[in-house]
């Protein structure tokens, strides 16, 4: 059996991942085997290296959801894709197709779906098994390395421009300068708000000062309570995107949002509240869940990427070969890079 070198999270126990030599996978009738160009580390990656996940993961299971490659061979049954195309794939691995989420086309919510990296073997590897209808084709002049961000804009499209309503003028403010919030930014600004602010700590510099190139009007390493006093007619933000995932994100956007304003909580975060939600009922205020995208999310990001006006690069810190993986998720680990992307051709 042919060999391939991936890397694996064999255990729930932290630092339980290693670059290992695997059996290259069979596919399906309705599957491709795609080599891959790219693949990005995302911050549920590095939790999972670290044992601080919350969620279930099949053991042992190959790394990595954020990718895009190249169709080495196809099942069957597959008729939309050929041998050589490039393209980017979807994060829903396993879905059920007879759930009335994924008839509706809401197979993001569908309870039984699984993702690649913790439900089935992820692209961390030099191959990965990808059902026909994940995947996206991608333009020519598209590099694999910016293409391997598709992902995570997608899941900042939803939360920004699908699930939020943003009209121009409006305050919105982003809690959690990390990808997936530096993403948002961006997308409240493209979605027309009038003032966009990135929250973060003083320790998030660097990110705070990429925000700022991405075109946020405000970024702060600080107290945001103030700066919305001074806002407008001081009453509050009328959209917050809790990007953070910490319980004390979740206060603060209670705090800052305005009378029937709008807070959509993207970021993961197994710790307890620990305070009243009160103002949530005081204020009638709109507190929106965003996970994950759908087939249609895609197809209008991969666009945007294409025409440059999400500029994704921006947050590329690093691109390295797979047997780098370490240094790569210690650098998203420490805060160094903003985003790692690993070739596991190079």
């Amino acid at each position: 059996m042919a060999k391939m070198s991936a890397v694996v999270n064999y255990s729930s126990e932290p630092d339980s991942v290693e670059l290992r030599e695997i059996d290259i996978p069979n596919i399906g009738p309705d599957d491709i085997l795609l080599k891959v160009g790219a693949v990005g580390v995302c911050g549920s990656d590095v939790h999972q290296w670290k044992g601080q996940h919350s969620w279930k993961v099949k053991y042992p299971c190959v790394l990595g959801h954020e990718f895009c490659g190249t169709v080495a061979a196809k099942g069957d049954r597959v008729r939309s894709a050929k041998e050589g195309d490039r393209v980017a794939c979807e994060t829903a691995a396993i879905i059920d197709h007879g759930s009335p989420y994924s008839r509706e086309g809401r197979y993001n919510l569908d309870p039984n779906r699984k993702g690649f990296g913790y439900g089935a073997d992820g692209a961390m590897a030099t191959y990965v098994v990808v059902p026909e209808r994940c995947l996206h084709k991608l333009p020519d002049a598209l590099s694999f390395d910016i293409a391997a961000l598709t992902e995570p804009a997608c899941v900042a499209f939803s939360a920004v421009c699908v699930n939020t309503r943003i009209v121009p003028g409006d305050l919105a403010v982003v809690i959690g300068p990390g990808p997936i919030g530096l993403l948002c930014a961006a997308f409240a600004k493209l979605n027309g708000a009038g003032t966009v602010v990135m929250v973060g700590l003083p320790s998030d510099g660097d990110r705070l000062e990429l925000a700022r190139h991405l075109g946020v009007d405000a970024a702060l390493d600080g107290p945001i309570t103030e700066f919305v006093k001074n806002h407008g007619d001081a009453y509050g933000a009328d959209v917050v995107i809790d990007a953070a995932g910490v319980s004390a994100s979740l206060r603060i956007a209670l705090e800052i949002v305005r009378p029937g304003g709008h807070i959509t909580k993207i970021g993961w975060g197994p710790q307890p509240l620990n305070f009243s939600l009160d103002p949530l009922v005081q204020k009638a205020v709109t507190l929106q869940g965003s996970f994950s995208h759908s087939w249609a999310t895609w197809e209008r990001v991969i666009r945007l990427i294409q025409s440059e006006k999400l500029p994704v690069d921006k947050l590329i810190s690093r691109i390295a070969p797979l047997d780098l993986w370490r240094e790569c998720f210690e650098g998203m680990h420490k805060g160094a890079y903003v985003k790692a992307v690993l070739r596991p051709g190079d």
